[in-house]
């Protein structure tokens, strides 16, 4: 492999989050709080959205929510609404752009490529069934209910199983993509390098200086797998 002779890191294996990431599940999402927070007249900003993201615990998010936008509910009322609204709509859920171009130029030039998602299996199953022969083309995929993952985002545990099942290369020359700060501090614990494409509505609040990505970007369509010494398109 030629000398990387730019402030990129060589990367071999990449690893994507899902949510928000690849499939626009994080519109759905923020459709259902939003949904179920309005007969109480509480607003579900970015602030609170923000913290939620990336979080393999649902029970995590939910009692951030409830905490944040004081709405008169328990956590067992709120996760037993949102999960049947949740399930009527992530069929729906399309990739981002740039999405499908990237992972088939990976795939077509042999680079390993795997999913991390907090998402449980069964969950996982939902939103991508009209979604099929993309995630076909991973060459792993890595669940938050796995029984290897012990913790969630931000600890390093998905990212680190992934890593596993992509045959342990370093960590440093793994590239993680993702859209959540908790799932940024993620990859960085497991020692990885990370490609944040973090929400618009998340940009405008001002992203932490010390989020420690290895790059920013606002789409999937910007990234130039070039810098980490991968494949051209």
């Amino acid at each position: 492999m030629a000398a990387n002779n730019n402030a990129y890191p060589v990367s071999t294996h990449c690893i994507f989050d899902m949510d928000g990431l690849l499939l626009d599940t994080e519109r759905i999402y923020t459709e259902v709080t939003q949904t179920l927070l309005d007969p109480y007249d509480c607003q579900f900003n970015w602030a609170t959205k923000a913290k939620m993201m990336g979080r393999t615990t649902h029970d995590q998010s939910v009692r951030i929510l409830l905490e944040d936008t004081k709405a008169p509910l328990t956590a067992d009322e709120y996760i037993e609404k949102s999960t049947i609204l949740q399930l009527e709509r992530f069929s729906s859920s399309r990739p981002l752009p740039g999405v499908e171009q990237l992972i088939r130029h990976l795939k077509m030039h042999q680079v390993p490529i795997a999913v991390g998602t907090s998402s449980r299996k069964d969950i996982f199953d939902i939103k991508t069934k009209e979604n099929q022969p993309l995630f076909a083309l991973f060459d792993t995929i890595t669940c938050g209910d796995d029984p290897n993952v012990k913790r969630g985002k931000p600890h390093p545990d998905i990212f680190q199983e992934a890593q596993r099942r992509l045959g342990n290369p370093p960590a440093s020359q793994c590239l993680v993509f993702e859209d959540s700060y908790n799932g940024v501090q993620a990859a960085k614990r497991a020692g990885m390098h990370v490609v944040w494409i973090p929400d618009p509505n998340v940009v405008a609040m001002g992203l932490p200086a010390d989020h420690g990505a290895t790059e920013v970007i606002a789409s999937m369509e910007e990234f130039d797998p070039t810098r980490y010494q991968l494949p051209g398109f």
